[in-house]
């Protein structure tokens, strides 16, 4: 246990894990990040209660664009018998699974992919899925919430960066032919970023409009959708309605 340790201890990590031995991983930003994993999760732990019960022996959840581990982690600590972290980064994995050892969670797994090459004949299929962090740094939103919505049994938890949305008509080919904008996306650069452990893969991203996520929720075959409402102390995005987390049903 102690050399699983002193290895936690000498990489630098996004997360503050609070160790076996007392100790807390040594992070690479100001304290300050916490406060939006910590008011995800409460968001989520209060969203899973609502919709699955405090009892989930027996329930799955996937985890996509998993990072180092943290909420993966925490679903696996909550009760649920299987989950599985998925990751572009072959160094998220590493980091990920030496967490697990040290836990010694053997009902949590971690592996390296795209998330657009994945489907339930690679992965199964589960009760939760989850995309927190990651839809803001695609270049196919849409294709990624498809794939979210053919793994997932029960429920989808999405966290994103939103941009403000449009509204209106839009001539589509004629004056005569108009059609409804029903939302929009913003394009952010992040090419000059790949290398950072939390950007785009790619560099290019397309940030949806809250609009444009709930509509593109119903049209890729989740049931409804539904905004998680923050709490009164969230971390300022969420509180400001910059970032939204939103519960889609299968």
């Amino acid at each position: 246990m102690s050399t699983l340790i002193e290895q936690a201890h000498s990489r630098e990590w996004f997360y503050s894990y609070e160790l076996p031995d007392g100790s807390t991983t040594p992070t690479y930003h100001g304290i300050d990040i916490q406060a939006i994993h910590d008011t995800r999760w409460r968001m989520l732990e209060s969203c899973l209660d609502k919709n699955l019960g405090h009892e989930r022996n027996g329930l799955t959840a996937l985890d996509l664009a998993s990072h180092q581990g943290w909420f993966a982690w925490n679903m696996a600590r909550s009760g649920f018998s299987r989950v599985v972290g998925l990751d572009a980064r072959q160094s998220h994995v590493d980091d990920s699974s030496l967490i697990a050892n040290i836990y010694g969670t053997d009902h949590l797994t971690f592996r390296r992919g795209d998330i657009h090459e994945q489907s339930p004949d690679q992965l199964g299929r589960f009760d939760v899925v989850l995309m927190l962090g990651l839809l803001y740094h695609l270049e196919n939103p849409v294709g990624a919430l498809r794939v979210c919505r053919a793994l997932c049994n029960r429920l989808c938890i999405i966290e994103t960066q939103i941009v403000p949305g449009m509204t209106g008509y839009v001539d589509y080919g004629s004056y005569q032919y108009v059609r409804p904008l029903k939302g929009s996306f913003g394009i952010i650069d992040e090419t000059g970023e790949t290398h950072g452990p939390e950007a785009s893969i790619t560099g290019v991203c397309l940030v949806p409009s809250l609009d444009a996520l709930m509509w593109l929720l119903e049209k890729v075959g989740f049931s409804g959708a539904q905004v998680l409402a923050p709490p009164d102390d969230a971390y300022e995005q969420l509180r400001y309605h910059k970032r939204v987390m939103v519960a889609a049903r299968v």
